[in-house]
């Protein structure tokens, strides 16, 4: 390995993820072998690997910048919060089981060689590994037995560069602050700060950049512009979910959950310039929309009886009678069933609860997780308004879930796996849909027959072509825009000496 960085953060947000998948997509533009490592990520967004262990989505989105397959060495521990209190421990790609918050603390630390091995086995293969930190090293009440900031960077001897977010104000303070909180052993290892998210005249921001250079002896490596970059977000920690386009043409308005999970899902629905894409927490925000999504969650039963809570029963059964399209992914699935049943207390201490009834089907939650990428053939090829699109259209996805759902009621399966399993289903008038199958969006041959049935029943033109043969397509564009911008913006070769110890 010929050097490591590592990037962290004065907070969550900070811009962390997008800086390292900017600096695994220069080295690589370099001619360098760049991997991602993040030891502990807590996140609910997540992805399967082709051998079916899940790894959360940073370090997935880096690995694409970086020109690699995403491997759960880049991301060895991933914690998805549960409750407020307690998160799902996954090490290596399989879920271990649910830990209160403080029980993970005291047991963590066996984690270690886990982590190491990661680290190893990325470093034998790369010539440059870009790690991440996780929230900000100032949290000094995590810092005994730390396993992903300072005392990661302790570990490995790995150069740190501090990033601050000068968009949400307190830029300064944030990073004098964070540096001064940093023992001296760890403010050893920081290398030099980084200002984030700026807009305005930098001429404006160079009075104070000559002050924090002196108060924290540190340099000011880079100013980096804020941008509008559509890739996949680390958690619930977004811009996105209070975004409003004000876009006149489709809207597209997906049920904010507190425990949402996977909402990266439907980042290709913002592709078309005529989506007007939004998240909404209560019926009071439902402006009839062309198509509803539920999406994905953590604990499907809490969220269930969240919704109920506040009289979404009642709106959805409105809506869809009224002729909406209503979609349900993953935990959505599960929701618009018959019932739910949690036998062993897998999510909630609620044995059964009733499903919103869509959907002539139930669920019964297990220990065991599925997790598996997914090819499949689109089958349901009733011609109406939603899926005028015929037999044999390709998909592709992944799973991620820990219940069962019994289809047997179901007459409108949609799908077919390539195993022959039937999955998903639509209810008799075809405007409820739900399905198993996260990145189904991504397949933009069906997204695009799908919203054009939107648009037909608007009365709207409807789209031709695709806006790229793939996904990845698009996304290869942004990992080359960001990476365009970053190197602009920081001091490069001054980054290329600091890795070889040499600043």
């Amino acid at each position: 390995m010929k050097g490591m960085i590592m990037v962290q953060g004065t907070a969550s947000s900070a811009g962390k993820s997008l800086l390292c998948a900017a600096l695994c997509r220069i080295f690589r533009q370099d001619g360098f072998r760049v991997a991602p490592f993040k030891a502990q990520n807590m996140a609910l967004n997540s992805y399967v690997t082709a051998d079916g262990l899940e790894m959360g989505r940073a370090q997935v989105m880096q690995a694409e910048a970086a020109g690699i397959e995403p491997h759960v060495n880049m991301n060895p521990v991933l914690l998805k919060p549960t409750s407020d209190q307690g998160s799902q421990v996954i090490v290596m790609g399989r879920a271990l089981r649910n830990m209160p918050a403080m029980d993970y603390m005291q047991w963590k630390e066996t984690l270690l060689p886990v982590i190491d091995d990661a680290f190893g086995a990325l470093s034998r293969d790369h010539d440059i590994i870009v790690i991440e930190g996780a929230g900000s090293p100032a949290e000094i009440n995590l810092r005994e037995k730390d396993l992903v900031n300072m005392g990661l960077a302790l570990r490995l001897k790995a150069p740190v560069l501090l990033t601050g977010d000068i968009d949400r104000g307190g830029v300064f303070a944030s990073l004098y602050g964070t540096v001064a909180l940093l023992q001296p052993e760890e403010r050893e290892l920081l290398k030099g700060v980084i200002i984030n998210k700026f807009r305005g005249d930098l001429k404006v921001l160079q009075p104070g950049l000559k002050q924090l250079e002196e108060l924290i002896e540190r340099p000011v490596l880079g100013v980096v512009p804020f941008m509008k970059i559509n890739l996949d977000d680390e958690d619930s920690v977004t811009d996105r979910f209070q975004a409003r386009s004000g876009i006149k043409g489709l809207k597209i308005r997906v049920l904010l959950l507190p425990r949402i999970s996977n909402f990266t899902d439907f980042n290709p629905l913002e592709l078309d310039d005529d989506v007007d894409l939004s998240y909404i927490r209560e019926p009071g925000e439902l402006d009839e929309p062309d198509l509803l999504v539920i999406p994905g969650s953590k604990n499907t039963i809490e969220d269930l009886l969240y919704l109920r809570r506040a009289g979404w029963d009642y709106h959805l059964k409105d809506y869809v009678e009224s002729g909406g399209l209503l979609v349900g992914i993953c935990g959505g699935l599960q929701m618009l069933g018959r019932r739910i049943l949690d036998p062993d207390q897998v999510e909630s201490a609620c044995p059964e609860v009733k499903g919103f009834g869509f959907l002539d089907m139930e669920t019964v939650m297990e220990k065991e997780k599925s997790t598996r990428q997914v090819e499949a053939e689109w089958c349901y090829n009733d011609e109406n308004y939603f899926y005028g699109m015929g037999r044999e259209l390709e998909l592709k996805g992944y799973e991620i879930h820990m219940g069962r759902t019994d289809y047997r009621a179901v007459g409108h399966p949609v799908y077919v796996k390539s195993a022959g399993r039937w999955e998903g289903a639509v209810n008799e008038e075809g405007n409820v849909f739900g399905t198993y199958l996260h990145g189904i969006f991504d397949n933009l041959a069906w997204t695009r027959q799908l919203l054009n049935g939107l648009r037909r029943r608007r009365g709207l033109p409807e789209k031709r072509g695709l806006p790229f043969n793939h996904y990845r397509d698009f996304k290869e564009k942004e990992y080359d825009r960001l990476a365009d911008t970053v190197r602009e913006s920081l001091d490069m070769e001054r980054v290329y000496r600091i890795m070889g110890g040499r600043a």
